[in-house]
């Protein structure tokens, strides 16, 4: 039976973050504290959508030796459970978490390569769970052995599905998706990862909003730039608008506001919202996710309440 909202993990990782005072390359640094949580960006996604109170079905790979985390947290969100798991151990990576700069560095582990098996059932999964309407999210790095193609492939099947299909992946992944025939409903470069496909920089507004509308015009309907501090593009046919966060403490980690904002647009793309609600409804669900640890959401009327503080501007 189709699934309301689903989402694929090729690659996921339990992410350590280790709080530091003040990271100080080159020498010991002693660590305020340390924690550990399931994650990936499809997983991050999923349970972001299961805190809104929406149904979800989580698909991917997962390694059998330390999946305990990740059983814990689809059954406390409630979340379906339809994760392949592979020999071995999901990955780790390691957030430093510098308190002082208010920066994040990412140590990023590539993964294990699956057998072909395996990835066959995990996508065999996917596909029995998306239907017409499904809202398919396809988030994170591919794992070791898997072509750049491997997103780019998927968007054309569950297009065929009827699904709408949302991306938020980088690099080659990126750029397979953003070259293939069949494009997504939608996706969420940031400002990076946009200059990558683009292969020039994108120093100001005017450069990202063109490269943005070049994409809506070779038929990719939504396109959101998340720029961190600075707030987020969204771009369709026929509007464009910026909106900027509130300027918020931070009080527990960053990691993971992209994915909150991903898992925002999914719900607003389920349930047909304008630009304008879609770009609020989705930047709500990146501030909310500011202030909790991991990958998690305060509650809707938290989310709905930073929502209607935002200012849109409109773009030219």
């Amino acid at each position: 039976m189709a699934a309301p909202f689903v989402t694929l993990s090729l690659n996921p990782a339990i992410d350590q973050t280790i709080e530091l005072e003040a990271l100080r390359p080159g020498s010991v640094n002693l660590a305020r504290g340390a924690t550990r949580h399931p994650a990936g960006k499809g997983v991050n996604v999923a349970a972001c959508l299961a805190d809104w109170g929406v149904p979800v079905t989580a698909t991917g790979l997962l390694g059998e030796a330390n999946d305990a985390p990740y059983r814990a947290l689809f059954a406390a969100r409630g979340i379906k459970d339809c994760c392949v798991r592979i020999p071995g151990e999901t990955r780790t990576n390691v957030k430093l978490l510098d308190r002082e700069a208010g920066a994040t560095t990412d140590i990023n582990l590539p993964g294990t390569e699956p057998e072909p098996a395996a990835l066959e059932e995990a996508l065999a999964a996917l596909h029995v769970a998306v239907g017409k309407g499904t809202v398919a999210v396809l988030a994170g790095s591919l794992p070791p052995g898997l072509p750049a193609e491997t997103y780019a492939d998927l968007v054309g099947l569950l297009v065929e599905q009827r699904a709408c299909v949302v991306v938020d992946a980088s690099g080659a992944a990126l750029s397979a998706v953003l070259d293939a025939p069949v494009l997504p409903h939608a996706v969420k470069p940031n400002r990076h990862e946009l200059e990558g496909w683009a292969g020039r920089a994108l120093p100001d507004r005017a450069a990202l909003l063109d490269v943005a509308r070049g994409l809506v015009g070779r038929g990719v309907r939504l396109v959101v730039v998340s720029l961190g501090a600075e707030g987020a593009l969204f771009v369709t046919a026929g509007e464009a608008v910026m909106v900027q966060p509130p300027a918020l403490a931070i009080a527990a980690s960053s990691v993971g506001a992209g994915d909150a904002m991903v898992a925002g647009i999914a719900t607003g793309l389920a349930e047909g919202l304008g630009l304008v609600a879609l770009a609020c409804r989705a930047t709500g669900f990146a501030v909310a996710k500011l202030q909790q640890p991991g990958a998690q959401l305060p509650g809707r009327a938290a989310v709905e309440a930073i929502a209607a503080m935002l200012v849109v501007e409109p773009v030219a």
